[in-house]
């Protein structure tokens, strides 16, 4: 999917605040019909579903969430089986654990449940995720790459991700763990997409109209990169420092959104 329609997401930089407020994960219920949300949780990109799946199992019932099911798809066997992708059918909504997101895509990608999961997100029913989950959302993602690091060629690694966010690439943990090097390489190496980093505690809501909002008590990043004049990516070898000009940052916190198509910032507090 490469462009921005149907789109009914929460990405959650990861760590979002479980026991406090939780402001971030009440959005998420309120996206799924809130108290009468039916919520599955997949545990694919964890190596510890249990553990991970009960513990998200005591936070959305502790806010009021009635119908809960973890399910954990740990190969393309059981991604493939009828019975997981009708498990997941009848769910108001969709919610991707952290882990690591290439667990997510090659164990689902172009399955029966990835199938299922593409239908049920172009029908409107909202697919939220954090950490891995976060990275997952979108066409192309970030599999690897130096933290707390200048922007160096050849540093990232990507991979395709699910595609319900076209035009992007998405990372998490963004401020906490020093990502922005990182980012601005992805942008470099293809300006016509958006990097958006975002912070943990916080999430972007991603809407129809192709704009998000943003929720939760820290910032989202969105790097431009369509005005960038000059650039020598291209030129350098591995692992040499880019040169970038004329980039576009901007940073948000709640009460900013953005517009995706047109790549402005609007404010969403009354």
């Amino acid at each position: 999917m490469s462009e921005f329609v149907n789109c009914n997401l929460l990405i959650i930089g990861g760590a979002e605040d479980k026991w406090g407020r939780s402001s971030v994960l009440k959005h998420a219920i309120d996206m799924c019909g809130g108290t009468e949300a039916r919520i599955v949780v997949i545990t694919t990109a964890t190596q510890k579903p249990q553990e991970v799946g009960e513990e998200y199992r005591a936070v959305f019932t502790r806010l009021g969430v009635e119908f809960l099911d973890v399910l954990n798809i740990d190969n393309r066997i059981d991604a493939n089986n009828d019975s997981v992708a009708l498990r997941i059918s009848g769910a108001t909504g969709v919610f991707f654990t952290g882990g690591d997101q290439l667990r997510i895509t090659s164990i689902l990608g172009g399955t029966k449940t990835f199938k299922t999961l593409l239908d049920m997100y172009k029908k409107g029913v909202p697919m939220i995720g954090t950490s891995a989950g976060a990275s997952a959302m979108s066409s192309t993602m970030i599999v690897d790459g130096d933290s707390n690091s200048p922007a160096r060629k050849c540093t990232l690694g990507m991979s395709p991700g699910l595609g319900f966010l076209g035009n992007v690439i998405i990372d998490q943990h963004f401020e906490q763990r020093g990502r922005l090097g990182r980012l601005l390489v992805g942008v470099a190496q293809n300006p016509s997409i958006l990097g958006i980093g975002i912070d943990e505690d916080t999430a972007i809501k991603v809407r129809s109209n192709a704009s998000f909002e943003v929720v939760g008590t820290n910032c989202v990043t969105v790097v431009d990169g369509s005005t960038i004049q000059e650039s020598n990516v291209s030129e350098l070898n591995p692992k040499e420092v880019i040169a970038l000009s004329n980039l576009t940052i901007h940073v948000l916190p709640s009460g900013f959104g953005f517009d995706l198509n047109k790549r402005t910032v609007v404010a969403t507090k009354k």
